[in-house]
């Protein structure tokens, strides 16, 4: 079954019933679905689904015109193409007598065996291909090549392309539809541990538990997320022991660099470098308070951005021996499920749910006004003197509107006591003139509701109109 990614068909059949050249570049990290993107689309259509291998550039070739010729019904006997640029040729002269499909998957495996391919094609497009009705994919699953020698303003292909599409993995609302059997709040805490990548949602069993799922995904040594995010790291990185040191610091606590670059015994300047790199990746972010001008900020903050990577370096990493020693369910037991885990759940996952949440409610016209920026906001309350925060910041800022909000993953709250705490710091990010309250909460409220605060329960997070 086809689970979200509406837009991304959408955006991909509105090009192809313009019926001219289109070269889309569609990329993102291994597993997030985009051969499963690809292949719904092309699933009605006449295409050729060619996938790059890591040989050598005459084997690439040869599978190339394999595939070329399965979908003209030529027979193998007429040969190889003798160059990218035959290859090229052929198709271009067949675009200009009908439409299909060219996916071009693995892309950079492809320029790597041959560096001189993306000249050839880009080429090829100003030459002839641009005349033609081809609809070609380039799909690659290494972020910092696709962007920089493909999109990259440097790259042959700059400006050929004619739409770009970065695939992320899915947030909690499509993740839970792969989730059927579970409680709503059994697929936050999912979610909160797998993330959302497609492929790895995939592994969990309904006939499961929670723990019994979490225990065999990541707590055995034969387990599919045992060592998921290390052979990542080894396959898009060549010192992975930095990476591994800088990410095990964040999922320790450490959040800015001076913090972080503490805690690993290096120099700012160079875990700066390699934090970047991380954040190309998309497994770490770096966030801001809500407001800040980011070009000048020194108060960015960094994060793990993907919440598999974020629950594996902070429960699995640090007790590697231990679990491959045969210790894996007392580790699970005693240090990832129960206090450890509630409290890894609220902060961050949960709040980024709750944002999450509201975009959907913004999109569907469910807030007080129309959202034109998210986030969350920590500093100085000039009136106590120490620090503050609201988990979630959601305004229109022409029309100086906010929503502060709060998320609290606890098992039940007094619900009177945290909007007094709320509505306490309502005159932090004062620019704002009318403003509204929100709290999260995991349960439904067992005291009265207060009217000034709209409160959002566990079971309004999968409202069916979202």
């Amino acid at each position: 079954m086809f689970i979200g990614r509406e837009a991304e068909l959408r955006t991909l059949e509105k090009l192809y019933l313009e019926g001219s050249f289109q070269m889309v570049v569609l990329y993102g990290r291994r597993r997030v679905g985009k051969t499963t993107l690809i292949s719904q689309f092309l699933s009605d259509k006449p295409s050729i689904f060619f996938t790059a291998q890591e040989v050598n550039d005459s084997l690439n070739l040869r599978q190339l015109s394999r595939r070329v010729y399965e979908f003209f019904g030529i027979p193998e006997s007429a040969g190889a193409f003798d160059s990218w640029i035959s290859a090229f040729e052929f198709l271009s002269e067949k675009a200009k007598e009908h439409q299909f499909v060219l996916a071009f998957d693995e892309f950079p495996y492809a320029v790597n065996a041959n560096r001189a391919l993306k000249s050839i094609l880009q080429t090829a497009i100003d030459h002839s291909l641009k005349e033609t009705s081809l609809f070609l994919i380039l799909c690659g699953s290494q972020i910092g090549f696709m962007e920089n020698e493909v999109l990259g303003y440097k790259s042959p292909l700059y400006g050929r392309r004619t739409a770009q599409i970065k695939l992320e993995g899915f947030d909690y609302y499509d993740s839970a539809k792969m989730l059927t059997g579970f409680s709503d709040e059994d697929k936050i805490k999912l979610y909160s541990c797998v993330g959302g990548t497609p492929h790895y949602l995939a592994q969990i069993k309904a006939g499961e538990t929670f723990e019994d799922n979490i225990k065999r995904l990541f707590f055995d040594t034969s387990g599919y997320l045992f060592n998921e995010p290390l052979m990542l790291l080894h396959q898009e990185l060549r010192e992975p022991a930095m990476y591994n040191s800088i990410i095990s610091a964040i999922a320790g606590g450490a959040s800015k660099l001076n913090e972080i670059a503490t805690k690993i015994n290096e120099n700012s300047p160079k875990v700066s470098k390699y934090l970047q790199t991380l954040v190309d990746l998309h497994i770490v972010q770096k966030i801001y308070p809500f407001g800040e001008n980011q070009q000048n900020s020194r108060k960015g903050i960094y994060r793990i951005a993907d919440f598999c990577y974020d629950f594996w370096y902070r429960f699995v990493f640090p007790y590697k021996q231990e679990i491959e020693s045969g210790s894996g369910d007392l580790i699970a037991d005693t240090l990832a499920f129960g206090e450890g885990l509630s409290t890894y759940i609220g902060k961050p996952p949960f709040e980024n749910i709750c944002l999450q949440y509201m975009r959907r409610a913004n999109r569907k016209g469910k807030l007080p006004f129309t959202a034109t920026a998210f986030g969350s906001w920590w500093g100085t309350d000039p009136i106590s003197k120490s620090q503050a925060d609201f988990d979630v910041v959601v305004a229109n800022r022409n029309e100086k509107q906010i929503i502060l909000g709060e998320c609290k993953w606890t098992g039940s709250i007094n619900i009177s006591a945290e909007t007094e705490k709320l509505h306490d710091k309502k005159h932090l990010l004062s620019e704002y003139n009318e403003r509204f309250f929100y709290l999260f909460t995991r349960t439904p409220p067992r005291s009265e509701l207060n009217q000034q605060t709209k409160v959002v329960t566990q079971e309004m997070l999968f409202d069916n109109d979202l």
